[in-house]
């Protein structure tokens, strides 16, 4: 089995992650780089990996691909230093915080001739796998309105969160940037690009910050209308997706792991259950997913231009919320 030497820049909570992750594949040799040298003790200690300090040194060692998790802001940059040094990249959500430097970006991609994905780990969840399959295969028809409602006491999964990049919309905080992008994301790549958005958000209960933890946007994709209802506070981690047609509906439950249809004309839903999902396991086969890509099998990830179109969707989220009118998220120009 080939074993691929994987740099991962920023050791913080996903970051670490990625380092058990990548190392539980057994297919990579892992390398840590964060400049906190309290938190590369911490990958030597609990993980036995080589370390460095100073990505930017780090670089010009023999790795074939890198993996960026550090804040939003850094993210286009290093990706870009990355693939002009003719690293493979694999660099984590949001694409960003602005557009700035995303046109450089794909260009540094093309010259390079280097591979480039987007860490939206719902991509690898095999539920949302098999209903993407079944809403693209036509048998109920063109879906005309779709909701999600997603929820979770983020406190208890992200305890620090107060003390990281979540406290600034600057730094990608907020939960339109770090928790609804997920969603959409997947969303899109279910019913193509969101057009345009109408986005209320607020900061309701999450103690430590003034970023928004509740979002409600209405948005259209194409003829479909959607509908985004997200919290990070209430007591249930679950979220819910609804997808009508006129031929019948489609449900999914990720917190049960189960999705099921309801054709016009039956009188209940008929679920597929899926097996219970470990919480490292979808980030496992996301690193998986990622090497297979290295070694030439077709992506299974999120790719660089839907990074850049949920990328808009997030900065007109943001306007819209902040100015109250609808917003476009067509790109300013074509790529």
């Amino acid at each position: 089995m080939k074993r691929h030497p994987i740099l991962i820049i920023g050791c913080g909570s996903i970051g670490e992650r990625h380092v058990r992750c990548f190392q539980k594949t057994g297919r990579a040799d892992v390398t840590a780089c964060d400049a906190n040298p309290a938190l590369l003790q911490r990958m030597v200690d609990t993980y036995q990996v080589p370390v460095a300090s100073d990505w930017k040194v780090a670089l010009g060692g023999n790795f074939e691909a890198v993996v960026i998790c550090t804040p939003a802001p850094l993210h286009v940059p290093m990706a870009t230093a990355a693939l002009d040094a003719g690293r493979h990249v694999l660099v984590e959500k949001p694409l960003s915080h602005s557009l700035d430097g995303v046109d450089e970006l794909f260009r540094a991609r093309e010259r390079s001739g280097r591979q480039i994905a987007v860490a939206y780990v719902l991509h690898v969840y095999a539920i949302l796998n098999d209903a993407r399959a079944f809403l693209h295969s036509g048998e109920f028809g063109a879906v005309r309105e779709a909701s999600v409602v997603s929820g979770q006491p983020f406190h208890l999964y992200r305890p620090a969160y107060a003390q990281t990049y979540y406290r600034d919309r600057r730094t990608g905080g907020g939960a339109i940037q770090d928790a609804l992008t997920h969603t959409v994301n997947w969303m899109e790549s279910a019913l193509g690009p969101t057009d345009s958005v109408l986005c209320d958000s607020a900061h309701q209960v999450l103690p430590g910050v003034e970023v928004e933890d509740t979002v409600h946007v209405s948005a259209r994709h194409g003829a479909a209308m959607v509908s985004y209802v997200l919290n990070q506070f209430q007591a249930p981690n679950e979220t819910t997706m609804l997808f009508n047609t006129p031929l019948g509906s489609l449900k999914i439950e990720l917190h049960r792991q189960r999705w099921g249809t309801f054709r016009a004309g039956e009188t209940e839903w008929k679920w597929r259950e899926m097996p219970p999902v470990e919480r490292d396991g979808p980030f496992l086969n996301e690193a998986n997913a990622f090497l297979d890509q290295l070694e030439g099998q077709p992506s299974r990830l999120c790719s660089l231009e839907a990074a850049a179109q949920t990328l808009r969707f997030n900065l007109a989220a943001l306007a819209s919320s902040d100015s109250g009118a609808r917003v476009s998220c067509s790109p300013s120009h074509a790529r």
